[in-house]
């Protein structure tokens, strides 16, 4: 998708518009195209899970300052942190996909939902090769869980032609993916991949593909 289709697409959003920034390729992409579309009401956040990598951190700072912008950080509920520590442990959400599924909720879905509110649009990284719970992605949705539209510009991406646009506008990369990462989440969950392995393998590693969401994009969406 070009700017000027992304341009179109948002032009008729009536209201705040926000792009999920999650530290990966795809939602540095996202963002350049988003920028140059010229939308007055834009908030770019990220979910402070609390369990970022260090790559992460300095990303966050080395992105504000090549885009001259501010991205707004939403964190869980410390009591809400606390009390899934004490239950779970470091480890407990290896133990069933219920455990894991607890934490990010609790780190990510709760605070995405307050992230969301009020906005009439949310713009993602999304693309359909990343993972088989997203070959049917769609590059305009109605999400009905947020109530508002999901527009993923990147839908239809190559892995080549994600690279190649982060390679022709020098634009800020995650150094985790020079050490094998291709898929970048919390630490605790995320590992660097095997030659071989898709591009998802190292997230959740211990789960089938088929569950491999935290929860954030649920597919029931209507185009």
């Amino acid at each position: 998708m070009s700017y000027k289709l992304l341009k179109q697409i948002t032009s008729k959003i009536n209201g705040k518009i926000a792009l999920s920034f999650s530290y990966q390729a795809e939602d540095t992409a996202a963002l350049h195209l988003l920028l140059q579309c010229n939308i007055k009401s834009l908030e770019v956040f990220t979910l402070d899970t609390g369990k970022l990598f260090e790559e992460c951190e300095n990303l966050h700072k080395q992105t504000e300052e090549f885009f001259k912008i501010s991205i707004k950080r939403y964190l869980p509920k410390s009591d809400d942190v606390k009390n899934l520590e004490n239950q779970l442990g470091e480890w407990g959400i290896r133990e069933s996909l219920q455990n894991r599924h607890l934490c990010c909720h609790i780190r990510k879905v709760e605070p995405l939902e307050r992230a969301l509110k009020g906005k009439s649009a949310w713009v993602t990284g999304l693309r359909a090769a990343q993972s088989v719970t997203r070959n049917e992605l769609k590059i305009v949705e109605y999400d009905e869980k947020f109530n508002l539209f999901k527009i993923n510009p990147l839908a239809f991406w190559s892995d080549d032609e994600l690279f190649d646009y982060i390679k022709e506008y020098n634009l800020p990369l995650n150094p985790l993916y020079a050490k094998g990462f291709k898929s970048i989440g919390c630490k605790p969950c995320t590992r660097a991949v095997n030659e071989g392995e898709d591009i998802r393998a190292g997230r959740w590693w211990w789960e089938n593909p088929e569950h491999k969401e935290c929860g954030l994009h649920i597919r029931g969406t209507r185009g």
